[in-house]
């Protein structure tokens, strides 16, 4: 009896992690001929209440807590990790420094942070990694002063790949965490 438990719970954890996964949409897209701030309608067909309801906020993008120095860092959607890793470089703050700053000042914009890793490994080992590593994006978030509730972390380990290349290049650029605003971004312009 013990040694079924031993395998079914693994089993259940990682089917539940999957599950949240699995069932995460992607906002819609807003035409970019829009100016975002004055766009009143974006196209929502097919897609769940909630997700047009992303793709409505989207809508509603905000300057505020962008500043001319840190412009370039909000641009910035996407941190690097070194092999096996969770550790953040020092450009990686940087952006996430400004990320920080625009959240904080906009206490109704929401963020998913999605965790990637390389091909390499199995995959419950890299849905914990990617897990992991989009945690630590949160945590440092958290950290400087953002709300919990404005960010969600999710994994898609090695699901959802850049690159589909088998060489230390790809693997690169697929160990990462996105930043997705799914709620009022920052205007950039």
């Amino acid at each position: 009896m013990n040694a079924v438990k031993l395998f079914v719970l693994p089993v259940l954890a990682t089917a539940m992690m999957m599950t949240g996964c699995a069932n995460r949409k992607p906002a819609a897209n807003v035409d970019a001929t829009q100016n975002p701030s004055t766009a009143s309608t974006v196209n929502t067909d097919g897609l769940s209440e909630d997700a047009a309801l992303n793709a409505q906020n989207l809508a509603g993008a905000s300057s505020k807590g962008v500043t001319a120095a840190n412009k370039a860092f909000l641009a910035k959607r996407v941190v690097h990790f070194d092999y096996d890793s969770t550790e953040l470089s020092n450009e990686d703050l940087q952006t996430l420094q400004a990320h920080a700053q625009f959240l904080v000042a906009n206490a109704n914009s929401r963020v998913a942070l999605t965790g990637h890793t390389d091909e390499r490994g199995t995959r419950e080992y890299n849905m914990a990694l990617g897990e992991r590593r989009a945690k630590a994006v949160e945590s440092f978030l958290v950290t400087s002063g953002v709300s919990a509730n404005q960010l969600e972390a999710v994994s898609y380990g090695k699901e959802m790949p850049i690159n589909a290349g088998h060489d230390e290049n790809a693997w690169k650029e697929n160990r990462r965490v996105e930043i997705n605003y799914e709620a009022v971004p920052p205007l950039l312009k």
